[in-house]
This record gives structure tokens, C-alpha cells and sequence, in this order.
């Protein structure tokens, strides 16, 4: 086999461009093997030196199976990588693998891809190959039982890949077309408004706190007496709770009702919403 053949082969096994082929069968001696492993260990090297960069873009993906749905995100530097089929391609691949290993970081890295490599050494082959900054970033499972679970995919690049992505959980023996149309609606709802937990109680305190000291802050340079100012900060820390939270936020499609009361609304005894998940690339 002549070193332009080797060439070829090492470049449609490993992906790597033709310079680095050709001077990696130079490098082995024509040992297609070694070959490999020095592009392997180079790859490795680009890879280090691109980390430092930032990746804002990418694609969040969904998979579902029974009774479960995954999210995961996966961070590029460019919105032209996000569209690139190889990256695509890792990304689908990949949300099924989080999908069976439910959202385990630590075991979707070692686990084993269609190539028989695992998902870090494919990751790193991929940033090798495309020279951007390649990352995986949050991974959710929403896995209950007594549920029906709905999504919503926003801005969507292909398929399960989108750039905004929902998924719902409702606690409901009931499985009706109702409820399934209910989630859907429920799931672009949070897309578009966001919430910060399900109800108010569960509104992380850390954030509470230092809302708390903006609207402290504000309202100390408004010059207003101290037991108005009392009473504005309180009235304005109830609005941003009531926002926030899910159950008494605006309902999106009807907005002077909330959304705790399209529930009730629904009549169904044992509708609960369990659980959900919002993922965005840049948040």
C-alpha cells in the first residue's frame, strides 16, 4: 500500500485532515496503527488548547422512553458547529446514551458509542476535528411514577436538537387527550416565561436574598420615608415571587388567569404538576 493510500485510510478512520495524516504516517513508519495512536495523542493536544476558549453555542437535545425524558446540552463556540452534521451526529447519539444512563455524567463519558469508543474519546476526536471548543453541559432525567411527561423544543436546529428545550412532568392516573394537551401548553408556557421553581417556597433563597438587596438598594436612593419604603419593598418582593413561580405566573395563553388556576380549571381530582426542566443554550 502506497503512503498516499495509508493516507486516505488513516484520514476516513480517524477524520483528521490530510497534513496531519501524512505526517503521522511519517511519523510511524507507514504503521497504520501507530499512526492512529500518535493522531489519537495529538488530538488530545488540540483539545487541551481549545478548552480555554468559550462555547456559548450548541444544542440542547431530548430522548425519551418510558415513562422517562432526558435533556441534555451541548456547548460549541460557533452557531455554524451547531449545524455541522458531525456534531449532529455526536449529539443525537449522545442523548440517547443520557437517556439510558439517566443523566449520570460520570457514566455517560465511559460509556461505550456506536464506534465502540467511549463518549469522552469521541468528544475529544470530534474537537480534533472540527477545532472548536466542544463541551457537555447540564444533563436532566425527569423519571416519575404515575406520570404523564410532555416537551417542548424551541428554535429547533434538526430533529430531538433545539436551542430552547422543556420537559414536563403531571402527576395524573389520567391520560387522556386533556392532559397531554395541557402539558404541551404547560411546556411552551415555561419556555416563554421561565419560572424559577415550581411554586414560591421553592424559589432557591439565594436568589430571594439578593433580590432582596437590589430592591433594598433601590429603594434607599429613592429618598422615600422609611415605613413607605418598608412597604414598597415588601409588595415588590411578592410580585417578583409571584413571577417566578410556576403555580402563580401568568397563565401565557390566557394572561389574567395564573396558572395554578387552568388547573383547577381542568376538573381532573388528582392533577399534579410533578416536576420540570428548562434548558437554554446561553443561560
Amino acid at each position: 500500500m502506497s503512503d498516499i493510500e495509508k493516507v486516505k485510510k488513516l484520514r476516513s478512520a480517524t477524520g483528521a485532515g490530510f497534513k496531519d495524516c501524512n505526517l503521522a504516517i511519517k511519523e510511524s513508519g507507514g504503521d497504520l496503527d501507530k499512526a492512529i495512536e500518535i493522531l489519537r495523542v495529538k488530538g488530545i493536544s488540540k483539545a487541551s488548547k481549545k478548552m480555554s476558549r468559550e462555547a456559548k453555542e450548541g444544542v440542547v437535545a431530548v430522548s425519551e422512553s418510558d415513562k422517562k425524558i432526558s435533556l441534555i446540552e451541548v456547548n460549541c463556540e460557533t452557531d455554524f458547529v451547531a449545524k455541522n452534521d458531525d456534531f449532529i451526529n455526536f449529539v443525537k447519539e449522545l442523548s440517547e446514551l443520557n437517556n439510558n444512563v439517566n443523566s449520570n455524567l460520570d457514566n455517560l463519558q465511559k460509556s461505550k458509542m456506536l464506534n465502540g469508543k467511549t463518549v469522552d474519546e469521541n468528544l475529544v476526536a470530534l474537537i480534533a476535528k472540527i477545532g472548536e471548543k466542544i463541551t457537555i453541559g447540564k444533563t436532566k432525567t425527569v423519571a416519575n411514577e404515575g406520570t404523564v411527561n410532555s416537551k417542548y423544543l424551541h428554535t429547533v436546529v434538526k430533529d430531538n436538537l433545539a436551542k430552547l428545550a422543556v420537559a414536563v412532568s403531571l402527576e395524573t392516573k389520567d391520560n387522556s387527550e386533556t392532559v397531554k394537551n395541557f402539558g404541551k401548553q404547560l411546556s411552551m408556557h415555561i419556555a416563554a416565561s421561565n419560572p424559577l421553581a415550581l411554586d414560591q417556597d421553592s424559589i432557591d433563597k439565594s436568589i430571594i436574598e439578593k433580590e432582596q438587596e437590589l430592591v433594598t438598594e433601590e429603594l434607599k436612593n429613592s429618598g422615600k420615608p422609611e415605613e413607605i419604603a418598608k412597604k414598597i419593598s415588601i409588595g415588590k418582593m411578592n410580585k417578583f415571587k409571584e413571577e417566578n413561580a410556576l403555580l402563580t405566573q401568568a397563565w401565557v395563553m390566557e394572561p389574567k388567569k395564573k396558572v395554578q388556576d387552568i388547573v383547577k380549571e381542568l376538573s381532573i381530582s388528582d392533577l399534579k404538576i410533578k416536576e420540570f426542566v428548562r434548558f437554554k443554550i446561553g443561560e
